[in-house]
């Protein structure tokens, strides 16, 4: 392969893993959530065998499917985007990263307000819209911070932008990023800016300042040995640019799927790594069935011109990096199986059955492009592949 496209529909879980339970996640499945929407229609995914892939029976199956089709596991202990992106890379996080029920400790947010040379409020776990609800008027007269968190490992800071300047409230989380190692090592610092008279909005201008990740990922891997890593969407920040040789930020799915298509008419050899935030952020948060739904059959009404633009050469894989069942009780992530649809020319209409790690993706992409693969998962390659492309593959390798 010379191109490989990886999408990551960010949340977009297909049922509950064996061990949810430890998550207070029973029953947690998010595809069938939005399969109840009468809003959803996604019949390219369906063409590609996402209702083949076990343990789903809430969308219909066909008998023809058009590509690899699975489902993968999540070993790393948590469920969040910098750990499910992490294990697509091929790093499993054995320890969990730490989360704050109770809030951050007053020596942390004293250090932290002494730096930034203002007070926080609210420092609780906290839904996004409705932490500036209750604390957005406070925030505007007092111009204190509003600082919460969520099950997640996140310290996120809430600003208005008549108060806080974006450009501002991104050195303040830049503050908190070196300020966050160590045992408060939280996965992710978000800024949350938001705008407008109550009830105010939030802007797209959303930025993650994540942890460097622990270990060698497969962006290192394929930058390392010549060729392109091209980031879309919020890959940048969760990787801290590692290994990233070009990077596209993108607003929306909307933005997100443009940009991948005008990088499909690109001429470049390696990796494009996208992630479309929209599911997560915008609807599985907000409980909102409908809109995720709808958010599915945009991106489903826009794969026909991905597949179609694809070239001979080129491969696409479809995964997600966890749940957030927008039909379940809470507003937080679920611990999920995540869908897996490989498409290309050569590879054959496989059930890939149920892999134990994200990591099977990086030991698979890894090796296509590496001399030294990713080893932390299995690599389904030769699965996927006829006869006929691995030998046309083998050959051109020794060219």
């Amino acid at each position: 392969m010379r191109r490989i496209f990886l999408i990551v529909l960010d949340s977009f879980g297909i049922g509950a893993l064996p061990d949810a339970h430890l998550f207070s996640d029973e029953g947690a499945n998010t595809l069938k959530s939005v399969s109840k929407s009468d809003k959803l229609y996604i019949p390219n995914m369906i063409s590609l065998g996402l209702g083949n892939i076990d343990g789903i029976d809430c969308i219909e199956k066909t008998d023809t499917p058009l590509g690899a089709f699975g489902r993968c596991m999540e070993k790393s202990m948590g469920k969040d985007t910098t750990v499910g992106h992490w294990e697509i890379s091929g790093i499993i996080s054995d320890t969990p990263m730490p989360t704050y029920p109770n809030g951050f400790s007053k020596e942390l947010l004293n250090r932290f307000s002494a730096l930034c040379g203002r007070e926080v409020i609210c420092n609780k776990p906290y839904s996004g819209t409705e932490v500036i609800r209750d604390y957005g008027r406070e925030h505007i007269e007092t111009g204190k911070l509003i600082v919460y968190t969520s099950a997640d490992s996140v310290f996120q800071i809430a600003a208005h932008e008549d108060i806080v300047p974006v450009s501002q409230l991104y050195d303040y989380c830049r503050i908190a990023r070196k300020l966050l190692c160590g045992k408060d090592g939280v996965g992710r610092v978000i800024a949350r800016p938001f705008t407008g008279d109550f009830p105010y909005r939030r802007t797209a201008d959303r930025r993650d300042f994540s942890l460097e990740p622990t270990g060698t990922t497969m962006l290192d891997k394929i930058s390392k040995d010549g060729y392109d890593v091209i980031s879309v969407g919020k890959i940048n920040d969760i990787f801290v640019g590692r290994g990233i040789t070009q990077h596209y930020p993108s607003h929306s799915n909307k933005e997100g799927i443009d940009i991948t298509l005008s990088l499909l008419k690109k001429d470049f050899s390696g990796l494009c790594f996208v992630n479309l935030v929209d599911y997560d952020m915008l609807y599985g948060h907000r409980n909102d069935v409908d809109g995720y739904a709808e958010a599915l059959s945009y991106f489903d009404s826009r794969l026909k011109d991905i597949l179609v633009n694809l070239c001979d050469d080129d491969m696409l894989i479809i995964t997600a990096d966890h749940g957030c069942d927008p039909g379940d009780i809470s507003t937080d992530h679920t611990r999920e199986y995540t869908p897996l649809l490989i498409y290309g020319r050569g590879v054959l209409p496989v059930n890939l059955g149920t892999r134990d790690t994200f990591a099977d993706i990086s030991a698979t992409v890894t090796e296509f492009f590496c001399q030294n693969p990713i080893k932390t998962g299995k690599s389904f390659k030769q699965k996927i592949l006829s006869p006929y492309a691995i030998t046309r593959l083998d050959t051109e390798d020794k060219i």
